[in-house]
């Protein structure tokens, strides 16, 4: 097997552990690193040690911030009466996009992955339930991704809350707008047609 240069190598190595990116990714991203003027490259890594340094996990939500807590636990202007429970940092952005969501968020910083050796002790899920026992909740909504991972979560967390007086609502899946069933898995129409709603005028 051909090896570059020793540094060019570990850096090909290093980008390679980056979720997502594949053998060829990571040389292509070493090479175009290797091609910067060194003030851009300087930059790059400037950032990459200010965002290890500078950014933590809030104290109330987990969410990713410099702040705690974070901005959006600190603003008034949402709601208290409805939390968002979401698997990642990044997934609250995805739902921020859409405007029409202006509660709280819970990040659970994962899934439960026995497999893995994750559990709930990993989620840190007491931190959860301290939340819903001193908050004024009146719906937690589950937003775990529909992956067998993201299912069992959703089905511990019901579990785990069905006895506090909080209505538990989860997102809709199914077919994705401007699809074509004819493209659609079994598991995706079977979610479509479960979760199909009533026409109204």
């Amino acid at each position: 097997m051909f090896d570059y240069a020793q540094p060019l190598q570990q850096l090909i190595e290093e980008l390679r552990k980056i979720p997502g990116i594949g053998a060829k990714t990571a040389q292509r991203i070493a090479f175009h690193i290797l091609g910067l003027p060194q003030e851009d490259a300087d930059r790059l890594a400037e950032s990459i040690r200010e965002v290890k340094k500078k950014l933590f996990y809030c104290s109330v939500c987990n969410s990713i911030t410099h702040l705690d807590p974070c901005l959006m636990c600190a603003d008034g202007e949402r709601t208290n009466d409805i939390l968002c429970i979401v698997e990642e940092p990044y997934n609250i952005s995805s739902i921020e996009k859409t405007g029409i969501y202006h509660g709280r968020y819970h990040v659970l910083l994962g899934t439960l992955a026995p497999l893995r050796g994750i559990g709930p002790d990993e989620l840190r899920l007491e931190k959860l339930i301290q939340r819903v026992e001193k908050g004024n909740f009146q719906e937690i909504i589950l937003a775990t991704n529909p992956t067998a991972e993201g299912e069992a979560t959703a089905l511990y967390l019901v579990r785990m809350l069905k006895n506090y007086p909080v209505k538990l609502t989860r997102l809709a899946m199914g077919l994705p707008v401007g699809s074509d069933i004819d493209f659609a898995d079994q598991v995706t129409i079977k979610k479509a047609i479960e979760g199909r709603t009533e026409l109204k005028e």
